[in-house]
């Protein structure tokens, strides 16, 4: 890395992307899924690199469950690193020195885009329950009406793992002629029961907590426990069995006590209190139940539709997936692939061997950066020379 990209925060953080801003932009109307109007509509994001003149370097990062639109560089407010540092930023895969990185905040969150948290036009007091029920198609159609607010057609890529790979793969169904390439990663195409069952537990912690109120809880009090207990089922979802051996074994916190008791004792037990504990500082518990809910809801279709829809679709895909995830587990992301080969669509399909579970796309990989540097820039580099 050259030392001079490199730039550092009060806190000691190092990112080549520097200091980065949160945007927004709101427009009036957006027509739900649901039937229902929701207006207006406010959408967080952020920008990294430059948009160059045939504006044809757009590539749109889509965030997973919990995330936000700062998916790199040091944030202004927070000092804090973005999501997807490790992806983004000059001569990294997301290269910033050649391509315009655009990731915002879906609506239904709590970081800044239209959610329940946000203040009811009608009421005057946040929407909680009164919030309409989002689906993934409807954040991907907020997403369009922010590309067409920054004067871009058609967008080089667009990419993201697990509920972003859901975004990715519902722009290519809902916009195919706005997309030159899709990375969907550790994605599916559907929920299975499974799925959802794991995302109802945890919506049920949320919703038996006393604190919840039936979700107008703002300003008097906050389902702390049951937010906690929700990220401690999802968390676990979210690692392997051999990350958790490797990470914690059957170590407990102090080896010198030997009582039984219902203490968090094991590391592992501890690890999950923390997680629990830290991401209630940071995220809105009605935000989880509308966002897990749009995860499940997430349908494509039935296959033999898919390909008639995709058939000879232009977009060329790279779709990624890791061997230890059980989350969405790979023959998830092979069907993707089946459904793309049977409608004659570019596609080039990878199983990362890692140990890590669902949550090692968010974490250095080698292939994983070699995979979607090359991906890309042997498309741009068609795109620059008019080969298609």
């Amino acid at each position: 890395m050259v030392l001079e990209l490199v730039k550092e925060d009060a806190k000691g953080d190092v990112s080549p992307v520097g200091l980065t801003e949160t945007k927004f932009y709101t427009f009036d109307n957006l027509h739900l899924e649901s039937g229902e109007l929701l207006t207006p509509v406010t959408i967080a994001y952020e920008t990294y690199g430059n948009l160059n003149s045939e504006k044809n370097n757009a590539i749109l990062i889509c965030h997973a469950l919990t995330g936000d639109a700062h998916a790199a560089g040091i944030c202004k407010d927070t000092k804090r690193l973005g999501w997807w540092e490790i992806m983004i930023g000059p001569g990294k895969p997301f290269d910033t020195d050649r391509y315009f990185i655009i990731c915002s905040n879906v609506i239904g969150g709590c970081k800044g885009s239209t959610g329940p948290s946000s203040i009811s036009p009608k009421t005057g007091k946040p929407y909680g329950m009164s919030f309409p029920v989002v689906t993934i198609k409807d954040m991907v159609d907020a997403q369009a009406k922010l590309i067409e607010h920054l004067g871009i057609e058609k967008l080089f890529s667009v990419a993201g793992g697990s509920m972003g790979g859901m975004q990715v793969l519902q722009w290519v169904h809902s916009y195919p002629e706005k997309v030159m390439t899709a990375i969907p990663i550790a994605t599916t195409m559907r929920h299975t029961p499974q799925q959802i069952a794991f995302n109802e537990v945890g919506r049920r912690a949320i919703m038996t907590d006393p604190e919840w109120l039936g979700g107008d809880y703002y300003g008097v009090s906050f389902p702390a426990n049951g937010l906690a207990v929700a990220r401690m089922i999802g968390h676990i979802t979210y690692m392997s069995d051999d990350s958790m051996k490797e990470k914690f074994g059957r170590r407990r916190r102090n080896k010198e006590r030997y009582g039984y008791d219902f203490e968090a004792d094991f590391e592992v037990e501890q690890y999950l209190k923390y997680r629990g504990e830290t991401f209630v500082q940071r995220f809105d518990a009605n935000s989880y139940l509308y966002i897990t809910k749009a995860i499940d809801y997430f349908d494509l279709g039935d296959n033999r539709d898919l390909i008639q829809r995709f058939y000879n679709l232009k977009t060329k895909f790279l779709v990624i997936s890791y061997s230890h995830d059980w989350l969405y587990p790979p023959y998830q992301s092979k069907e993707i692939v089946r459904v793309l080969k049977y409608a004659w669509v570019d596609v080039t399909y990878c199983e990362i061997s890692s140990t890590y579970g669902h949550d090692a796309f968010l974490i250095k990989n080698q292939e994983q950066e070699h995979l979607v540097s090359h991906f890309l820039s042997n498309a741009y580099e068609k795109l620059t020379k008019g080969e298609k």
